[in-house]
């Protein structure tokens, strides 16, 4: 079902690593995500600093027409367990 609403451009997927896909509702905002690799949590975040980025990728002769970033790391409630 989860397929037919993303064929439809209802949600989107989004493929991390060790095979872990969360869907979201498409709300046409773009935001990046960071990930817990011990408890799989995923937040969402909007990055300021990817305009510099873009214009360096404009340098290079490619117009970016999209982008995903995906951050690993320990979330706070993994942290406080590993103390």
């Amino acid at each position: 079902m989860l397929t037919q609403f993303e064929t439809a451009g209802l949600v989107t997927r989004h493929h991390f690593e060790g095979g872990h896909s969360v869907f979201e509702l498409n709300q046409g905002a773009h935001h990046d995500h960071i990930l817990c690799v011990k408890c799989g949590r995923v937040d969402e975040f909007v990055d300021a600093e990817s305009s510099p980025a873009e214009e360096d990728r404009q340098r290079q002769g490619y117009e970016m027409t999209d982008h995903s970033l995906y951050i690993y790391g320990i979330c706070s409630n993994c942290r406080k367990t590993l103390k």
